[in-house]
Formats: structure tokens, C-alpha cells, sequence
């Protein structure tokens, strides 16, 4: 059995910071909290101890919309390429991801879905693999943003069917456009599978939004990007993503996809709890510039912003959640406790595992970061066990 006592630091829980706090995790697990005026359980004498140094302890980020990194894509990755798209992500904060596809034929998709079905049976010493998005194929063509068009359908739910068959639960998100033939009974499926519906590449207007949400639709992936945005007469997906209670709403913190202003817009209509964090990282995420495939598509990335090679659309991005934590807080000017809960919390609540992950909270999984007053990564923590250290 072993023991960690993390102290000297300031516990970022769900609503309040311990200023001078310490957190004790034995095996995988939170078993204890406290501040420097609370007394510490008794512990033995083989306990790691690790000082804070005064810096920040916060719940490991989950990024529920991932495409890869380290040169590596989620669509073409067989296991040893899932340990270096997990273990590069988590130096960068994130501890849970889902494996996020882009647009591709049936077989395609359940070679993904196969692979990391497998992958969930290993050890998965770095970042956890909670399961799969599916960002597609059952999108608009007239938003395809970096997604190949020649793979978009209506959607298929003999493909639904056979998926949740033969790989059961490992689909948690699918994105689709409401708007398409077939989409409602679609979505009333995804819903009574346990499977987030979500929207994104689509040319909704606010009604078709709005009836979607009334049958199960209950997510937006990468607000404002590839949906139609906000009109005084028609106020298209936005609106409806900004006015639905129901619906919570993916943002890109990278500078580039999405104007700082309009993400204060985003917090303001939906509060610090119906915003997510996602990186929406493609493989050129912690490589150098050039180039590199998103799916099948080329694309270019020059001072980390990738762009298609014909075209020059945004192409996912090279963000990793870090960084976009560090953006929520310094550029957008959020708390911690709210950067924390948009990063970690809303996403784990989002896919429906924040029994286990997303805070600091006594009987969930130890996912912790120890990050310094400059939230700098110092140590990452995954189900008890120390995996980064500076």
C-alpha cells in the first residue's frame, strides 16, 4: 500500500482554494484534505512526502476533444502510438482524454474504436483513455472546417447499432449536425446508448438547435468554430448555444480560433460551468513547424497554427490544455477555481465520470498537478503514482 502526502500547497477544490493546505492519497485514491490549522492523519513511516513550495494543487485537466500529438494522429494509431499521444498529453497536464476521429468511412472508425478498446485493457500508465469521440461523419459538408468532405453521410444507425455491439461503451461523444436528414432519430439514440450528443460542423439555425435539444442534444464541440454564429435576426447555433441551458459549450483557449472577448461572451451566457476547455489538438501538437495529416488532409503549421494546406482553414490546433488553462486565466481573466472546473470538473460531469475524476475530493482518483505560482507543470500526478516531475 503507499502513501503520498502532497503539502505546502494551495488545494484548488471545486469552490474554494485551502490557502495552506495538504492532501494525503493512498493507492489511487484522495483519502484525506485538509488546511494548516487541521490535523493530519496518522501516517507511516514510508509515506512519499512532496512540498508544494507554496505553488498550486489542482485536479489533473480531461480533454474530451483530442485528435493527437507528438506526430502521432488517434485515426492511424495502433497501441504504442496511443502511449505516445497519452504520455505527451499528460506532461502537458492532461491525466483523462477521449481519442477524438475525424470524418472517415465505417471501417475506419471501428478500427479506432478496436484500438482503443485494447488499449483500455493495459496498464495505461499515462494519461487514461476514457473512451472515444466521434467527431463525425455525419456532418455538413458546407462547414467541413479540416474534415474531409468526400466522408460525409447522413447519419447510419445500422453504424450505431454494430458500434455500440461489438464495443460497448467505449463511444462516449459523437458530433453531428442537427440540422440533416435523419439527425433527430440519430441523437434519440446516441441519448438512450448513454453517448453525449453534441453539435458542430453544422448549418443550424436556432430552431434546429433548439428541437434537437428537446431530443437528447446536449453538447457543442469548439463554440463559434465551423457553426453558424451569431445574427441580430438569425441567431443560427451560437444563439442557441448561448441560450440553452442544457446545451454546455466547447471553447479553444489558443489565441487563434476564438478571440478572448468572445469566450468572456461565452462565460457570461453560460457561466464557469457550462464552458469546457479542449485542446483539439492534432499530431503537430509539441512538434516543430511544417508538415503534417489530419486524418487524410494536409496541413501546414507555421508559429504552431496549423492551417489546411489548400485552403488555409484552422486544422484543429497545436494546444495543449496547459496552455490553455494558463490563456483562461491570464488572457480571459478567470479565477483558478473557475479555470479549474472548466478544464477538469465540466468536462468529467460533461461524459458523466466526475464520481471518479475531475476534483480534488476525498474517495475520487488521485489525478493531481502540482503546478508553481506561475502555473507551470511541477509534477504529474495519475492514480496515485508520481509520473512527471521537474
Amino acid at each position: 500500500m503507499t502513501h503520498t502526502l502532497i503539502h505546502n500547497v494551495r488545494v484548488v477544490l471545486e469552490q474554494s482554494i485551502l490557502e495552506i493546505g495538504w492532501v494525503v492519497v493512498q493507492n489511487d485514491r484522495i483519502t484525506a484534505i485538509g488546511s494548516a490549522d487541521d490535523e493530519l492523519p496518522q501516517l507511516p513511516d514510508d509515506t512519499i512526502k512532496l512540498d508544494g513550495a507554496g505553488g498550486y494543487l489542482v485536479p489533473g485537466f480531461i480533454d474530451i476533444h483530442v485528435h493527437g500529438g507528438a506526430g502521432e494522429d488517434f485515426m492511424t494509431s495502433k497501441q504504442e502510438q496511443l502511449d505516445t499521444i497519452t504520455s505527451f498529453h499528460m506532461e502537458h497536464g492532461t491525466t483523462a482524454m477521449l481519442a477524438t476521429t475525424v470524418t472517415g468511412a465505417n471501417e475506419h472508425l471501428a478500427a479506432v474504436l478496436e484500438e482503443v478498446q485494447q488499449y483500455q485493457q493495459t496498464s495505461m500508465p499515462y494519461a487514461q483513455l476514457i473512451g472515444v469521440h466521434l467527431e463525425g461523419p455525419f456532418v455538413n459538408p458546407k462547414w467541413k472546417g479540416a474534415q474531409n468532405e468526400s466522408y460525409m453521410i447522413k447519419p447510419q444507425l445500422s453504424w450505431l447499432e454494430s458500434w455500440v455491439e461489438h464495443y460497448p461503451g467505449v463511444i462516449k461523444m459523437q458530433t453531428l449536425a442537427p440540422e440533416i436528414d435523419g439527425a433527430i432519430p440519430y441523437i434519440e439514440a446516441l441519448k438512450a446508448h448513454g453517448i453525449v450528443a453534441a453539435c458542430g460542423h453544422t448549418d443550424a439555425k436556432y430552431e434546429d438547435v433548439q428541437k434537437a435539444a428537446q431530443h437528447g442534444l446536449s453538447h457543442a464541440v469548439h463554440t463559434y468554430n465551423a457553426m453558424t454564429g451569431l445574427h441580430h435576426r438569425e441567431p443560427g447555433t451560437v444563439g442557441a448555444v448561448l441560450t440553452t441551458p442544457s446545451i454546455t459549450a466547447e471553447i479553444i483557449a489558443d489565441g487563434e480560433h476564438v478571440n478572448p472577448v468572445a469566450i468572456k461572451v461565452l462565460l457570461l451566457a453560460k457561466g464557469a460551468d457550462g464552458v469546457v476547455l479542449i485542446t483539439d489538438a492534432m499530431s503537430a501538437a509539441g512538434m516543430p513547424d511544417g508538415e503534417y495529416l489530419l486524418g487524410e488532409l494536409p496541413v501546414v503549421v507555421k508559429n504552431n497554427v496549423a492551417r489546411l494546406k489548400d485552403g488555409g482553414s484552422l486544422a484543429g490546433s497545436t494546444l495543449t490544455m496547459i496552455r490553455g488553462y494558463k490563456y483562461l486565466k491570464e488572457v480571459v481573466g478567470v479565477s483558478i477555481i473557475e479555470a479549474s472546473r472548466i478544464a477538469s470538473l465540466n468536462p468529467a460531469k460533461v461524459i458523466g465520470i466526475d464520481s471518479k475524476y475531475g476534483s480534488i475530493k476525498e474517495g475520487k482518483r488521485a489525478d493531481l498537478l502540482l503546478l508553481n505560482e506561475q502555473l507551470d507543470i511541477v509534477s504529474v500526478m495519475i492514480g496515485g503514482t508520481i509520473r512527471v516531475k521537474e
